[in-house]
């Protein structure tokens, strides 16, 4: 099908989905203080455990929706909770990872999702695969059939896998899962992060093996991390990203921090941020500076902001605190969402049980992988201190 084609279409289907994972309490971590003694926790491992957020690509995601359903689109989106479960997300329990996707809808509606007027339609995968088993199942039994395990395992990518990684027999079967999804939700159009292309690809393929019509791709820009030679954001450094529910102190002392080499465009992240958040959400930027420096000025394209930065016209010292500005206004009705409304704020308490439950689990594999007394697994859990729910929590011996 060409893109003349789709848009002729009364209302062309696209499809964007999203795995629930243990990665949302947005601002701050679970820091774990434990003696010297128990040094075998993986401090990383526990970051990328419990860091529980959810990165500004969240943002993104709502940016990319409106622009779909503003050009007349259906806009499916996939809660892929099997997924999840597949890829061993909060310990493979289907009922938190379900629980921790409302929580991420909470958000989206929060930060200003336009999902009035039936355009956005929010679909549970283990819902609509068990309604329609005799559709999905014989699909994905077919592109699994049709393809090498090498082919399937170049996919891992889109799991946050390696192809380097021990995969489980699971997660081998995701992307044949995924790309069925394509076909199962009838999508035209696939709007799905650039990490996604490897499995856009195999979809293509199936369809060139089956004489299929193809979906059309959507590959969005995916952010880079804050810190220099940071391609993308990482979950186990809170530094190297914006998280949707950060204070704004927050993102004021991130910002401040992030990598923005004077006169440098390419590769620079606050710039980054600036032409795929700021611009796309205010159709300007503002500068607020001294008069000696210049005085304020509102850019109305990136590439005027560019030219004045490339230029040195435009210092990081007067970027970066615009920048911040105009990030937490828009997370500002985040913040007074959960902050107010009596359904979200009993959905955070729920998140941060589910959380805290997997916290424990996971202490105790760990516990358990190095031998230690299964007495000192119940002490430990006994001995909890939480000092508060958003800030940290203290394990005490």
């Amino acid at each position: 099908m060409s893109w003349r084609d789709c848009w002729q279409q009364p209302q062309p289907i696209c499809y964007d989905g999203f795995e629930p994972s243990g990665r949302i309490l947005l601002r701050k971590s679970y820091m774990i203080q434990v003696s010297d003694m128990f040094d075998f926790f993986p401090s990383l491992a526990i970051r990328s455990a419990l860091g529980l957020s959810e990165e500004f690509h969240g943002v993104m995601k709502a940016i990319n929706v409106n622009k779909l359903t503003a050009a007349g689109c259906k806009v499916k989106i996939w809660i892929a909770d099997w997924f999840a479960q597949l890829n061993n997300k909060m310990g493979g329990d289907l009922k938190k990872i379900q629980v921790i996707g409302q929580y991420l809808i909470e958000i989206w509606k929060a930060v200003g999702m336009n999902i009035e007027g039936g355009q956005v339609e929010f679909l549970w995968s283990s819902e609509e695969i068990n309604s329609r088993a005799h559709e999905y199942w014989p699909l994905v039994m077919d592109i699994a059939r049709r393809n090498k395990l090498p082919r399937i395992v170049r996919c891992c990518q889109i799991m946050g896998r390696s192809e380097q990684d021990e995969l489980s027999a699971a997660q081998i079967f995701y992307p044949c899962m995924q790309c069925a999804d394509i076909f199962f939700l009838k999508a035209d159009i696939c709007q799905l992060g650039m990490d996604q292309r490897k499995v856009n690809v195999l979809a293509r393929e199936y369809c060139d093996d089956i004489k299929r019509k193809k979906a059309h791709i959507l590959s969005h820009h995916m952010l880079p991390g804050l810190q220099e030679g940071q391609e993308k954001m990482s979950k186990s450094d809170p530094s190297s990203s914006i998280y949707m529910e950060d204070e704004e102190a927050d993102v004021n002392l991130k910002i401040k921090k992030a990598f923005c080499p004077p006169k440098v465009v390419e590769k620079n992240p606050c710039l980054e941020y600036v032409k795929y958040i700021i611009f796309p959400w205010f159709h300007e930027f503002t500068i607020e500076r001294k008069p000696e420096n210049g005085g304020d000025k509102t850019f109305k394209s990136f590439e005027d902001l560019a030219n004045d930065y490339e230029s040195g016209e435009l210092h990081p010292g007067d970027l970066k605190p615009a920048l911040a500005k105009a990030l937490n206004r828009i997370l500002q009705p985040v913040r007074d969402h959960f902050n107010n409304d009596p359904k979200a704020k009993e959905l955070v308490k729920r998140v941060k049980v589910c959380a805290f439950d997997f916290y424990l689990c996971f202490c105790s594999l760990e516990l358990k992988h190095k031998h230690v007394d299964e007495t000192l697994i119940h002490f430990t859990v006994l001995t909890i201190e939480i000092e508060d729910c958003w800030g940290y929590n203290k394990l005490r011996y």
